[in-house]
């Protein structure tokens, strides 16, 4: 297949049916994939939001609800204490009873002090409570002495809840309520179950009224006695008046963290003395470490947090003012969600490409016998009609493919019928409708002595001669041809056992000069071409006889184009310089030569070959004798004949006597 047709039909392609194809299946399944997982993906964010708003509620109002169980047990029981301590009096052994009862029954207060008006303040220290923390007991008293404002408060009748954490180290609160007639109490207990239960869902975190974070299930926040009053949100929790609420807001508030990401201090043990000797150290060795790294540039400077959109629940206890805040992270609570619409994303990708590979290839069952068809239809288009066109498809490609290779074998046959060359130039534009005027080199040859092989060939054959002098002159007249075609010469008619052959009209090959050089070299390879087809004929044989031609050739301005009418139309030349290339056809008769050419051929590539000047003719309407001249061969020391005589003697052509021969007999026959 020539890489020419190939350019020339696919440089009409812009866009592949297998790009159109993927194009046209990959919009289709973007836009049906895509709506489908917006459509899931805002569904699932609606369910999400409802889903996290009610969860993040809920899990609220149940920490609220421990909480605030735990604040009230708390004071109820330390009450019942004090009440029976009051009325027990100087009782010393039921009071220490009662006392001992009390702490095994409330494990997880650590101290309660009380004042009752008229007595002497008293402490009562749980002491398994310290032995089991490792906590020194002796660091109750200086707590409460460093209290003295909330115990003011409390005596004023104000319950006061404080963070006892950073006093203990260990996750203790302290509550101070008032006690009757002007009294006051105040009770030292453990919030580390309620630390472990406000992690384990959504992050809840206690504040009392001063805006200190009580419980927390990062242990680090409590302990370094975290204070938020001064964020927004929170001001507006304590100004406002609702009991409860949720919403959703954008805060920088940092301590929604995940503990895992801390050292929990609760969990140093024996260690933690250790640890409080070398903190200092260990701080200062990673503060300058930083500030190197930053010095440096390899450790870029911190950027300040961004603020974080979070659901944000909270409920207001109604106990010492305190309020139990729940809150998750917005972008957590869709996290999943995020997680399946990029899975779904990743998963229509790869359904995408998938179907890109199979489109891909499945167009390449369309576009390859289309492309062939294509590069077909081009050479058609070019002129060659003999195509060998098959498909085993069974659709319509395989049927336009079927219907386009009878198109060819028609095309084929009827190229023989017609100038197939003239027509490839007309469709491709070469050849423009009208006439134009040309400079041509115009041939005639004719067989000599035809008539008289005619009339053998009827007396031989007799019914049959008709077939038998078609098949013996499309013999010829394809060796003609065939030299014609080679030297870039158009083929213009049969006239009988004529041809008619021009150079430089429909086709050129540059300029007058090589055009009538190829006329004279296509004459040359007919002489050539009858030699070899008369060495298998003889010449007294009727059946197959030999052949003699003779050919005349003349160069002149032409007027070129398509003549004939609405169904039948031929590309031919016109003028004088045809009229005369017939006459001069006529004069290889009686001049005994083969091939003659006029002067202004021979002017045009007269010493390119070599020839022998004949006796001038007169040429009807020519005022002067015309000059002719006999091509014997190249010039160039070429095989071959170097002398009319031997081109006579080859060809078997009988001298003739130029001193008695009337060559102007032979102008009388045309009348024209």
């Amino acid at each position: 297949m020539s890489s020419k047709y190939k350019l020339r039909a696919l440089n009409k392609v812009r866009f592949s049916i297998g790009a159109k194809l993927i194009t046209i299946i990959s919009l289709i399944l973007v836009i049906s994939l895509g709506s489908i997982i917006a459509l899931v993906t805002w569904l699932g964010y609606t369910d999400l939001r409802i889903n996290a708003e009610k969860n993040n509620f809920e899990i609220n109002r149940r920490s609220a609800i421990e909480a605030e169980t735990l604040l009230i047990n708390t004071q109820s029981n330390s009450r019942v204490l004090i009440q029976n301590i009051s009325i027990l009096g100087s009782q010393a052994s039921s009071v220490r009873e009662s006392i001992d009862f009390f702490f095994i029954e409330n494990r997880q207060i650590a101290a309660v002090f009380f004042v009752i008006p008229g007595r002497q303040e008293q402490l009562l220290i749980n002491k398994r409570f310290f032995t089991s923390r490792q906590i020194n007991e002796d660091k109750v008293s200086p707590f409460f002495d460093g209290n003295k404002a909330a115990l003011g408060r409390a005596i004023l009748g104000e319950t006061v809840l404080l963070n006892a954490t950073p006093h203990f180290s260990k996750a203790v609160l302290g509550l101070f309520f008032p006690w009757q007639s002007g009294g006051v109490a105040a009770v030292l207990f453990s919030c580390e179950d309620l630390n472990k239960n406000f992690g384990y869902a959504n992050s809840s975190y206690m504040l009392n009224a001063d805006g200190d974070i009580l419980s927390h299930s990062d242990f680090s926040v409590v302990k370094e006695k975290t204070n938020i009053k001064n964020l927004d949100f929170i001001r507006a929790i304590f100004d406002g008046f609702e009991y409860n609420r949720q919403q959703i807001m954008e805060t920088d508030f940092g301590i929604i963290r995940s503990s895992s990401n801390n050292v929990n201090d609760a969990n140093l043990g024996i260690f933690e003395p250790v640890w409080e000797k070398v903190k200092p150290t260990v701080k200062i060795v990673i503060d300058k470490s930083l500030e190197i790294l930053k010095k440096y540039g390899i450790l870029k400077p911190k950027v300040k947090e961004k603020k974080t959109r979070q659901f944000v629940a909270y409920t207001k206890l109604n106990i010492a003012n305190a309020v139990v805040i729940t809150s998750v992270e917005y972008n957590k609570v869709f996290e999943s969600i995020n997680t399946a619409a990029i899975s779904n994303i990743y998963l229509a990708i790869a359904v995408l490409i998938i179907s890109i590979i199979i489109i891909w290839f499945f167009s390449k069952t369309i576009s390859i016998p289309l492309r062939a068809l294509a590069v077909a239809a081009s050479k058609i288009e070019g002129g060659n009609f003999d195509q060998k066109l098959h498909s085993k498809a069974r659709d319509e490609i395989g049927a336009l493919t079927y219907n386009l290779g009878k198109m060819c074998s028609a095309l084929n046959v009827f190229g023989r019928f017609s100038n197939k060359e003239i027509a490839v130039k007309t469709i491709s534009g070469e050849i423009k409708p009208g006439g134009l005027s040309k400079h041509g080199t115009i041939l005639f040859s004719d067989i000599r002595d035809f008539t008289t092989k005619y009339e053998n060939f009827i007396r031989f054959f007799g019914a049959e001669a008709s077939d038998k002098i078609v098949l013996w002159l499309n013999e010829y007249f394809t060796k003609m041809v065939d030299c014609v075609k080679k030297t870039n010469g158009t083929m213009d008619k049969f006239i009988g056992s004529s041809i008619m052959a021009h150079w430089g009209t429909a086709c050129s090959a540059g300029s007058p000069r090589k055009d009538a050089f190829n006329g004279i070299k296509a004459a040359l390879m007919m002489r050539k071409a009858v030699y070899y087809i008369n060495r298998e004929h003889k010449a007294e044989d009727a059946s197959n006889p030999s052949i003699r031609i003779g050919c005349g050739i003349n160069s002149g301005v032409v007027t070129a184009g398509q003549l004939g009418g609405d169904t039948r139309m031929d590309y031919t030349v016109l003028g004088d310089p045809v009229n005369l290339a017939l006459r001069v056809e006529a004069f290889t008769k009686p001049f005994g030569a083969d091939i003659l050419i006029s002067e202004e051929t021979w002017k045009l590539v007269g010493d390119k070959f070599i020839t022998e000047e004949m006796p001038s003719v007169s040429v009807k309407g020519k005022t002067k004798p015309v000059r002719v001249f006999a091509v014997v061969n190249f010039t160039g020391g070429i095989k071959g004949p170097q002398s009319l005589d031997e081109v006579r003697s080859l060809l078997g052509i009988e001298p003739p006597d130029l001193d008695k021969a009337d060559v102007n007999a032979f102008e009388s026959v045309l009348n024209f």
